[in-house]
């Protein structure tokens, strides 16, 4: 993509390099076996049209241990005790970062959270290459992650493809109208609207409600970044947004699912 942010560039970069690295320790072949042997996808599409066909939050709560501009967000970071906190506090899904070198994620902490819960679980990473979502279902993903900005349309087509070949859900994520247009050529539900500007680093839930008009009605919108109090959360559901995915607010919450059922006026059970 011509206009992709440097930042992007860089770790689209990278991710080649670790795909092709991948590639020689498990071939594709083994990783195809892989993932056919995986458990069967738990719903996570199902799970977020469920509460927003009851006007409730349906929030994806992330297991996030760092990020590029703000360095470690927990420590200790265990992604077991998180996963069952955030069950436990109310959150319909889960999203855990997988990337290496800008995120401190792994593979690891996605299986481990899984297996903690009963929640399906997003592979949140920077898919560029098929491998990268036969990986994604090996582990154990039920949805994964397609960044608009990072993908030409017959890449994001053929990631979206083979998604759906594993009977995984997509969220396929934009920042603007440009992005939004080619999103919705894809046949998923879940849009995700990321409220922060790749460029700039800021943040707006203006982008969402801007974006709302042109998205049709059979989709779900999942607003992204910038949900920081219960006004935020409040003034998406004036607007008819319910799903969330919120990470970095609660990640240095001494109990995340505390942090999650109280931003999002919630009853714990």
């Amino acid at each position: 993509m011509t206009d992709t942010p440097d930042i992007l560039k860089k770790i689209i970069a990278r991710k080649r390099v670790e795909v092709a690295a991948a590639r020689q320790v498990t071939p594709p072949s083994v990783m195809e076996d892989q993932a056919l042997a995986a458990d069967r996808p738990r719903g996570f599409e199902r799970a977020i049209e469920t509460r927003v066909a009851d006007k409730r939050p349906a929030v994806i709560a992330e297991i996030k241990k760092a990020s590029p501009s703000r360095g470690v967000l927990r420590e200790p970071f265990d992604p077991v005790a998180i996963a069952k906190s955030y069950q436990k506090g109310g959150a319909a899904c889960l999203s855990v970062l997988t990337d290496r070198d800008f995120f401190q994620g792994d593979a690891e902490y996605l299986k481990a959270a899984r297996a903690a819960c009963r929640l399906p679980v997003l592979r949140k990473d920077f898919l560029i290459d098929p491998y990268q979502v036969d990986e994604a279902r090996a582990m154990g993903a039920d949805c994964v992650l397609l960044i608009a900005a990072a993908l030409d349309d017959e890449t994001m087509r053929t990631l979206h493809d083979r998604a759906r070949h594993w009977g995984m859900d997509v969220l396929v994520e934009v920042h603007d109208h440009d992005e939004l247009l080619r999103a919705l050529q894809l046949d998923t539900r879940l849009i995700g609207i990321n409220n922060r500007d790749l460029r700039s680093f800021d943040v707006s839930l203006d982008v969402t409600l801007e974006l709302l008009h042109d998205i049709p009605d059979d989709r779900i919108v999942v607003t992204e970044s910038g949900i920081l109090g219960v006004e935020d959360v409040r003034r998406m559901r004036e607007h008819d947004v319910h799903a969330f995915l919120v990470g970095e607010a609660f990640m240095r919450a001494e109990e995340p699912g505390e942090a999650l059922a109280e931003l999002f006026e919630l009853n714990r059970s």
